[in-house]
């Protein structure tokens, strides 16, 4: 397990620097960094959804709930490193908590969805509602549908007035990317993450095993809610405006699609899923005949009718059936009944 950790960290770091050379030369930057910010943001939900098995549809909640912590603690205290690590503590600590309630509470499958949607309805909702200026954290006003504008954006740290923006986010977007995804990969190289799959195939097995299968979901659970509200964080730096729109319904279904598209049960499917269709989308906003969501749609159920799998494990088992060497026993084996066959006739 160490030696397939050190090849997934050179490959990270190979494909990290490619990312970093070679697609500003065909997409901005500025494009580029709200598709890794996105591509950062499926990968939180592959983690939660593809290996834990836990379908959840808050996942923009998470997201929005980052986004919104970090641009209120940067509008009191006025630098950026604290409300960055605040915007990742915050989401993992709320989604602890409800984590615990749903899956101490022996929640199935199909109330974990309903119970992780309303609690991204009733967030939306709220945030909607706080365009009085009695709605104060400190010195920041929510604003409601209007959203928050105003807040220092990323720095060096120590330092306010160093401000990170342009080709430089880029990098430290792409860099962080990178990282999540290394740290994504040892987590399920780990004992934990093996006994985590195990759990998605056969909860009642691994239960019996003596795993505390409760406590394992919810840490995971955490895990990936702490990884979108990184992405959330890093989406207000881009925007520089956070609004209620983050937590509605149907960027919770986007986040959902990204991951079917990609390919669930892989690191990289919700990644790719997450940028190609927000690309897509991108350049489909610069028509007006066809409208976004029947596009989104019609992709969704084409995937789910003709490529059920996704993406990514569709390209891997073309490459093994196209490229992949046949194992030497299966070899002999072949060769023995043509054999038999022959001395049969």
């Amino acid at each position: 397990m160490p030696g397939s950790l050190s090849k997934d960290a050179i490959t990270i770091i190979l494909v990290t620097a490619i990312l970093i050379w070679v697609m500003p030369l065909m997409i901005g930057t500025y494009t580029l960094t709200v598709l890794i910010v996105y591509g950062m943001l499926g990968l939180s939900l592959g983690l939660i959804w593809g290996f834990g098995g836990i379908l959840c549809f808050g996942q923009a909640a998470f997201f929005g709930l980052g986004a919104y912590t970090y641009a209120v603690a940067a509008i009191n205290i006025g630098e950026s490193t604290v409300p960055m690590i605040l915007a990742v503590i915050v989401p993992a600590a709320f989604a602890a908590l409800l984590g615990a309630m749903m899956f101490y509470g022996r929640l199935n499958d199909v109330y974990l969805g309903v119970i992780t949607l309303v609690v991204t309805l009733i967030l939306f909702k709220f945030i909607n509602s706080t365009a009085g200026p009695q709605y104060l954290i400190g010195n920041a006003r929510l604003g409601g549908f209007n959203g928050i504008p105003g807040f220092q954006t990323l720095n060096v740290p120590g330092r306010p007035d160093d401000y990170i923006w342009g080709d430089s986010y880029f990098y430290v977007c792409a860099v962080l990317l990178g990282l999540v995804f290394f740290l994504v990969s040892a987590l399920l190289r780990s004992s934990f993450g093996r006994i985590a799959v195990g759990i998605r195939e056969n909860e009642t097995r691994m239960s019996l095993l003596g795993y505390d299968v409760r406590a394992r979901k919810t840490v995971l659970f955490a895990a990936g809610a702490a990884i979108a509200g990184l992405a959330g964080a890093l989406f207000a730096n881009w925007a520089e405006i956070v609004t209620p729109s983050l937590f509605s319904l149907g960027q919770s279904a986007e986040i959902i699609i990204w991951c079917i598209v990609g390919g669930l049960g892989t690191r990289l499917g919700p990644v790719l899923g997450a940028a190609g269709l927000a690309y897509l989308k991108f350049l489909l906003g610069q028509q007006s005949l066809v409208d976004n969501t029947l596009i989104t749609g019609l992709i969704l159920v084409l995937f789910v009718l003709f490529l059920p799998k996704g993406v990514v494990p569709a390209l891997a088992g073309l490459w093994k059936v196209s490229f992949g060497r046949r194992p030497l026993g299966r070899i002999h084996q072949q060769r023995r009944m043509r054999n038999r066959g022959r001395v049969n006739g």
